[in-house]
């Protein structure tokens, strides 16, 4: 009962807040809610604590929507005081990045805040009453499946393409499988194949594209249509656990490709399996491009779906 009181403060309070810092710290409050309601194992404060996150994101949207329309920063409730040895001055208005909003953050909020009311309604109706579980997830899904991809770079060929793909695995999965769009956008195989990669890469050139077992049938797919040629294949033992309907999973593929002749420019062997264990969703291991960089010393590189600027290689896409 105290936690459905607290449900009900925080709506309350959604209703009264017009700074970003308030609004987000409800969102916080939210998240730390439904981690408790999952350990509890209470599934109608689950949805409580999922409902109040997206009106507070909704609602952080419009407040930034609104001060980029008129050139704010981000404005907080309360005015920050910094002492000098002349006076005491209002400190400069905090930037998103001082209030731990990513640029990322900022752009899917205003989109949830840009969806229709009553379609924002209906998918917060369903996921509160149990309708479709993943309910909230797809209309994060939907803020970002309209958006048009960043043009690839025409500034020159790449003789070296490192490819993370997000994956689109559908909505039918249970929750505590954690799908890859509660994390990021997702790309149908369709759009993937769609994406001119050939017209990026030298005529000899490698991919390493990174691949799961679900999606392994649709990774030979997109290999030709980027104008590649299957080769072989590391593994990259995570060493923990995630959940998987035939088997636990720990275990991912790292696909090599070709085009033309490009077999490594140095003749070590690595060892094809890499045991390194997991860190946070989706993440991969840095290991894997100093293997990149060892066996292909030389040439342009480019990473797609990178989610960090890295020294030598260009980069394309974004993660969250």
């Amino acid at each position: 009962m105290t936690q459905l009181v607290k449900y009900e403060a925080a709506r309350a309070a959604l209703a009264e807040v017009h700074a970003v810092d308030e609004v987000k710290g409800i969102r916080d409050k939210a998240i730390a809610l439904k981690a408790y309601a999952r350990e509890a194992k209470d599934t109608e404060l689950v949805r409580y604590a999922t409902e109040i996150r997206l009106r507070a994101e909704r609602r952080a949207g419009e407040l930034l929507r609104d001060m980029a329309d008129t050139g704010q920063r981000a404005t907080v409730g309360k005015p920050v005081e910094a002492n000098t040895t002349s006076a005491v001055v209002l400190a400069h208005p905090p930037t998103l990045a001082d209030l731990h909003i990513s640029d990322n953050q900022s752009s899917r909020w205003q989109k949830l805040a840009a969806i229709p009311e009553e379609l924002f309604e209906k998918r917060v109706a369903e996921a509160k009453d149990g309708a479709t579980a993943a309910s909230a997830r797809i209309l994060h899904q939907q803020v970002e499946l309209d958006r048009p991809p960043a043009p690839f770079p025409t500034d020159g060929k790449y003789r070296v393409i490192y490819a993370d793909p997000p994956w689109y695995y559908g909505t039918s999965k249970p929750d505590y499988y954690g799908p890859a769009v509660r994390h990021y956008p997702t790309m149908k195989v369709d759009a993937l194949c769609a994406l001119d990669v050939e017209g990026m890469a030298e005529d000899n050139a490698v991919l390493f594209l990174w691949v799961t077992s679900p999606k392994l049938d649709e990774a030979f797919q997109i290999i030709p249509a980027w104008g590649f040629t299957y080769k072989t294949s590391f593994v990259w033992d995570k060493i923990k656990h995630n959940f998987g309907h035939y088997n636990s999973v720990r275990h991912e593929f790292l696909l090599i490709a070709t085009r033309g002749s490009c077999t490594p420019d140095i003749p070590d062997l690595v060892p094809s399996v890499q045991r390194i264990e997991r860190t946070e969703h989706s993440a991969k291991p840095a290991e894997f491009r100093a293997i990149i960089d060892r066996l292909y010393p030389h040439g342009s590189r480019i990473e797609l779906f990178a989610r960090a600027n890295v020294t030598g290689w260009d980069r394309w896409g974004n993660e969250p």
